[in-house]
């Protein structure tokens, strides 16, 4: 079948930025990021805690844990595209059970075959499809991918006008099929790595770069760590314990903005907006971080955009005290802090490990961070039902940022890198 494929002028790791950059639109929009929408209409429904609904973001993160180490290992032996197809369908299958729940188990249920589904079609596998298909450029094409998720901000007052028109079931059902349309044929699109088209990454052919003419050649480092030289290396655990950190902040107000805005008094319509906006925002950071991570030390880039995330929360810790002004500065900030890093988070293991394992050990890198993602959602949660206020918790979530800068700053180099000439 490879041999009767005709590559097209445009280097096809561009498609599969493209696609990609799609498949994390929706997959985000909708799971991600929507899921603050749902929130209250399913607490006054059925009178539950706002704990027992963290929960299931928490028994989402588990689930994405527990399946990222499986899913890296058959992302690098598959490819992607059987993957997403399959995750797709799934995703659809949760979310049209989410419609009919009835029960708390039923909407844990719900969640669990939810976070299956994404395992498979979001994070581990849409960036080792874009690692194996660039080495210069991954930190950029890395970006643009990713700025996907931050598009997927819009859907929030989508989702929140859907739940308004028809109530929350009608509004998941809608976007059940909606997984259906829209991720099932862009998962055709992808192919796994460039050197089963007769292209190397970055769009050379037969180990020769597509330069202009009066380019020089130039020196590339490239490094092939195995999977179990990596767990053992220092690197590996700086890199997985700051994004645990980061992950931990990031489910808990991603899931909780709109209930800690309407908890001090803001409207559902504008909350939504603040939700939507946290995403959006975040593609100034995914693509200006990724653009500098392929010119700069990816450690001080990475130290940096948690910097800003850490300031953004203390600005929102602030929201409270009725000084609403300063949530233009969490957005911004919180915004442009997170988007950074899941951007440079690609790059970094695509430098320190190389691209032959890059799926499995991002597998067992995301396995780690999802810790923080199970604790994140529901702390904030069990802060809200005992002292009736968000408040405190951002502040420690800041520090807890501060504590990933300083890990992901002091990472330390791993595996001897070996010299690849190019050919110009």
């Amino acid at each position: 079948m490879h041999l009767n494929w005709k590559p097209s002028r445009v280097f096809y790791g561009w498609w599969i930025v493209g696609a990609s950059f799609f498949v994390s639109l929706y997959t985000g929009g909708v799971i991600f990021y929507g899921f603050t929408a749902i929130f209250e209409p399913i607490a006054n429904e059925f009178g539950w805690s706002y704990t027992q609904i963290s929960l299931a973001a928490s028994l989402r993160g588990l689930e994405i844990g527990l399946l990222a180490p499986l899913v890296g290992l058959l992302v690098d032996r598959w490819g992607p595209r059987r993957l997403i197809f399959g995750g797709a369908v799934v995703i659809a299958s949760g979310l049209m059970l989410l419609s009919y729940t009835t029960s708390l188990t039923m909407f844990y249920g719900a969640f669990a075959l939810v976070a299956i589904g994404v395992s498979t079609c979001s994070s581990t596998v849409l960036m080792t499809a874009v690692a194996n298909w660039f080495r210069r450029k991954v930190g950029i094409a890395t970006g643009i991918m990713a700025c996907g998720y931050g598009f997927g901000g819009f859907l929030v007052p989508v989702i929140v006008r859907l739940i308004d028109m028809y109530e929350w079931r009608m509004a998941m059902a809608i976007f059940a099929v909606g997984a259906l349309v829209i991720d099932v044929p862009l998962s055709l699109l992808f192919r796994h790595k460039p050197e089963q088209y007769g292209y190397q990454p970055d769009g050379e052919v037969n180990g020769t770069m597509m330069l202009h003419k009066s380019s020089a050649p130039r020196q590339t480092v490239e490094v092939d760590i195995g999977v179990k030289q990596a767990v053992k290396s220092g690197t590996f655990w700086h890199i997985a314990l700051a994004l645990m950190c980061q992950f931990m902040v990031l489910n808990g107000v991603v899931t909780h903005v709109m209930p800690y805005l309407s908890s001090i008094g803001i409207a559902r319509a504008k909350s939504s907006l603040v939700a939507s906006a946290i995403p959006v925002v975040s593609i100034s950071g995914r693509l200006s971080f990724g653009w500098l991570a392929d010119r700069f030390d990816k450690r001080r880039v990475a130290a940096v955009g948690f910097a800003i995330m850490s300031l953004g929360l203390l600005f929102f810790g602030y929201v409270g005290t009725g000084e609403i002004w300063v949530l233009v500065l969490f957005i911004t900030l919180f915004g442009i802090g997170y988007g950074s890093f899941s951007t440079i988070r690609s790059a970094l293991l695509r430098e320190y490990f190389g691209r032959t394992k890059f799926g499995t050990i991002h597998g067992f890198v995301i396995g780690i961070m999802m810790l923080g993602n199970i604790i994140g959602a529901p702390l904030p949660g069990w802060v809200f039902d005992n002292w009736g206020s968000y408040q405190g918790i951002w502040f420690v979530f800041a520090g807890l940022t501060v504590a990933a800068l300083v890990m992901v700053a002091t990472t330390p180099p791993v595996g001897t890198k070996v010299q690849l000439a190019d050919k110009a």
